[in-house]
């Protein structure tokens, strides 16, 4: 039931993993060699896997008149397969599952059939149910397919979930990475502090806080465990925000890990990236709108370079917040340097062609 080792080893050390857009025509329809051409952009990339079926892809996709949930996983699981016949690790594979235990088991089936390690594990359907009632529907899933814990945040759809909760979910043998994504420091350190009380060092923690991604992946956090003290890393990152310019996120998170690796006094310039990447962040999530715009941000910026044909989105009514394609424009003149526009540019016509 666990994924094999390698996978877990590769978690553990720390990947960048895009959680992947949708790539839709005008008529809203699937865009099927776009979305090729965006799984070969993170592959090229270098990230070390790909989340599907998240909330980047769209929930709606579920959606029986839709109907894209079983094609995009296996296009997704295509793509990878592809890529892992000429890599020496393969691509770790991730997919979103949500719902109530009913429809959360048949997509776990689902999942596993075709391929995917993990499924990133929504709970922002069940926002009644009792702490008890969420670990017996976290537990059931575990037995179909390994976990990835997934704290979404609030104004997104999540639910606060108390420490108490992921101390517990901690416990279950085969959860295998926890998102860490309320954009709260607190509920983050909550999460942190259960894995490290649980003993379970083999849980790979992921930041998915957009706003503070680079300060997640360099700060040490160090508890008092049964007399001794545990320290935790949260060593790469599930993230939309990694969905665009992933070639600097690959940079990045390789920066962090040599900053980590060395030890010592944590450079001025690191600390500048992090408010330019929040900065950036802010702009193509549409901080200032409540995040109405996040996923047709996302879009807006892979438009600019050409992986995407425009900004559709299922739901004709999500798009663009008043003033956020200004906000991206700034954003972009202002951090040259956070883009691989470039990179793109060389390799687009021949991720389209494939």
């Amino acid at each position: 039931m666990l994924p094999p080792i390698g996978i877990r080893q590769a978690l553990q050390r720390g990947l960048v993993i895009p959680a992947c857009p949708l790539a839709l025509t005008a008529r809203r329809k699937l865009d099927e060699r776009r979305q090729r051409a965006l799984l070969r952009y993170y592959i090229a990339a270098g990230a070390g896997g790909v989340a599907v079926g998240v909330h980047t892809t769209q929930f709606a996709i579920r959606d029986p008149k839709v109907g894209l949930f079983a094609p995009v996983l296996q296009l997704a699981a295509e793509e990878m397969s592809r890529a892992d016949a000429r890599r020496k690790e393969p691509l770790v594979r991730i997919a979103g599952v949500c719902g109530g235990t009913r429809q959360a088991l048949a997509e776990a089936k689902l999942l596993r059939e075709c391929g995917y390690h993990a499924a990133l594990l929504s709970l922002a359907a069940l926002k009644k149910s009792s702490e008890a009632e969420l670990l017996a529907h976290c537990r059931a899933v575990a037995d179909v397919s390994p976990l990835v814990g997934f704290y979404l945040q609030p104004a997104v759809g999540g639910r606060v979930l108390p420490f108490s909760f992921w101390r517990r979910f901690a416990e279950i043998e085969n959860v295998v990475a926890v998102k860490i994504a309320p954009f709260n420091r607190y509920r983050t350190l909550d999460v942190v502090r259960a894995v490290a009380e649980a003993g379970r060092d083999d849980i790979a923690l992921y930041t998915g806080n957009d706003d503070n991604i680079v300060l997640d992946l360099i700060t040490p956090y160090r508890f008092k465990v049964g007399g001794r003290t545990v320290e935790r890393r949260i060593v790469g990152g599930l993230l939309g925000h990694w969905s665009v310019w992933t070639k600097r996120a690959v940079e990045l998170l390789g920066e962090c890990h040599r900053l980590v690796r060395r030890g010592g006094t944590i450079p001025p310039e690191m600390l500048r990236r992090s408010v330019e990447v929040t900065d950036a962040n802010a702009a193509f999530f549409d901080a200032a709108n409540g995040f109405a715009g996040c996923i047709a941000g996302l879009h807006e910026v892979l438009r600019r370079q050409g992986l995407l044909a425009g900004i559709w989105c299922l739901d004709s009514r999500e798009a663009l917040g008043p003033g956020q394609r200004r906000e991206i424009d700034r954003v972009c003149r202002t951090y040259p340097h956070l883009n691989d526009d470039a990179f793109v540019a060389a390799h687009r016509d021949e991720w389209l062609r494939g």
